[in-house]
């Protein structure tokens, strides 16, 4: 048998349901491997063993005696520690929340439990969620499993360093501007940016309320797109506490209604430039479906460069106010990741109500512009990202001969991710290439609205066809 941490969540469930592994069998072996790496991953906030432990036996006794195994039943899975879990700290990585526990579980974590799941713990990320490199005054730096000098990304990134590393056989994340995707690109997994309201948001810190409504999400993010599949089963439906919340039974697809979806692909969008390995990593998809009969053609949507634009107004302006108001009123200082974030937001114009309202207006008509032209194409084929991880504190790059940076209006690496939370499409991102350094190269498969199950479906066959998850060189 392979190692047991290298197994899919869908293998593991199998096992287990046949009585061929016990799941303390599979949570100690989780245990022991997060236990060796964290000293040089730091992808925890809390390794939570004996509480696992009790679960794994709980769930070995009542197998036992025969009750029902859930989709999940035995599976280690982590959670972001921006979410609630009962008895965790759900800190957000910032001292301003420092020793907040959490007195019950988020739906999506009591809906994981009830689908049999076990939680190992929650994992680490930036203050506030607001960076795409994972370190806080709390708990440090997260490790790219991939090569220790580089970041695993963010605001998942601890999420994505335990799950690709054999530390944790799948997860959950949030994403208010790539958040899954990005972490998930640079560290070799799967991941799945949902729809607002799909999978409830209720639990979540902070909240995804007023326009964060608008961007943010939480979704799974696994190493496989099946494993994806059954965390999002497990979790989708409605929830009270989510404002965008709506219910939207899952449905699965047959292949034949896949087999007739238009797909169309852009390797960049005309601004920011991508490595050619990238290039290579979108048309490498975008040939592998066409080859499986898929009809497959190049093309580019209009409006993009507003949706970024929009993207800004929401998720930096407003939240710099936010955070501002947040600091003024606590007693806790930012970390110097938050405070970098902070100030690219205070040496822009102050944002004004005018401002604030014409760009909600304004998101609407991208947003419907974009669906407009997603009606000929109704999945789309894009980079995750302008480069692959890049080295802890790196800010510019050269990037075929143009500079291109973090979070920069003229050439933001992360705008490819972005673009899919201002208008709220649904977008999952599967491993498929590699740089010269051996780094893994991930691309964002993009649908519309509500339409995850479509989404899935056509990973699936890129994993197929280019590999999906390797394992990393740890």
């Amino acid at each position: 048998m392979r190692d047991l941490v290298f197994l899919s969540a869908a293998e593991i469930a199998e096992l287990v349901r046949r009585k061929e592994v016990s799941p303390v069998e599979i949570t100690q072996a989780y245990l022991e491997r997060a236990e060796q790496l964290q000293p040089r991953l730091n992808a925890f906030v809390v390794l939570d063993r004996e509480r696992a432990l009790q679960q794994a036996r709980a769930a070995e006794q009542a197998l036992l005696r025969g009750e029902d195994a859930g989709p999940l039943y035995g599976v280690p899975v982590t959670i972001k520690s921006s979410i609630d879990v009962a008895g965790l700290p759900c800190e957000a990585g910032t001292r301003l929340r420092a020793g907040y526990v959490a007195e019950r579980d988020a739906p999506l974590v009591a809906r994981l439990r009830a689908a049999g799941a076990v939680i190992l713990g929650n994992t680490n990320v930036p203050e506030l969620l607001m960076a795409y490199e994972t370190d806080n005054l709390l708990y440090g730096r997260t490790n790219n499993p991939w090569d220790l000098g580089r970041t695993a990304g963010g605001s998942s990134g601890g999420e994505a360093a335990a799950i690709a590393s054999g530390c944790s056989a799948a997860g959950v994340g949030s994403d208010g501007g790539g958040s899954i995707r990005v972490p998930a690109h640079f560290s070799g997994i799967c991941g799945l940016k949902p729809t607002p309201g799909r999978i409830p948001a209720t639990g979540h810190f902070p909240p995804s309320g007023g326009p964060f409504a608008l961007l943010g999400v939480v979704g799974p993010m696994a190493r496989t797109v099946q494993d994806l599949q059954l965390m999002f089963e497990a979790m989708a439906g409605p929830d009270d506490g989510d404002v965008c919340s709506a219910p939207l039974p899952y449905r699965p697809l047959a292949e034949a209604e896949v087999r007739r979806t238009r797909i169309g692909y852009f390797e960049d969008d005309g601004i920011t430039p991508v490595t050619p390995e990238t290039r290579a990593a979108v048309k490498r998809a975008a040939e592998a479906l066409r080859q499986q009969g898929l009809e497959v053609e190049p093309f580019r949507p209009e409006g993009l460069e507003d949706a970024r634009r929009l993207w800004w107004v929401f998720f930096g302006l407003t939240g710099g106010l936010v955070l501002a108001r947040m600091f003024a009123e606590g007693d806790g200082e930012a970390s110097p990741i938050l405070k970098e974030f902070l100030g690219i937001v205070a040496a822009e114009p102050p944002l004004t109500l005018e401002r604030f309202s014409n760009a909600w207006f304004e998101r609407d008509l991208c947003r419907t512009q974009l669906l407009r032209q997603m009606q000929r194409y109704p999945i789309l084929l894009c980079p995750a990202c302008a480069i692959p991880a890049f080295r802890h504190g790196e800010r510019e790059w050269k990037v075929e001969g143009q500079r291109v940076a973090y979070l920069d209006a003229e050439a933001d690496i992360f705008r490819f991710t972005q673009w899919f939370n201002l208008t709220g499409n649904p977008a999952a991102v599967v491993p498929v290439g590699k740089s010269p350094e051996g780094l893994p190269i991930g691309v964002q498969i993009v649908g519309r609205p509500h339409e995850e199950e479509l989404v899935l479906a056509v990973a699936k066959h890129v994993e197929r066809s280019c590999g999906g998850w390797r394992r990393p060189p740890l």
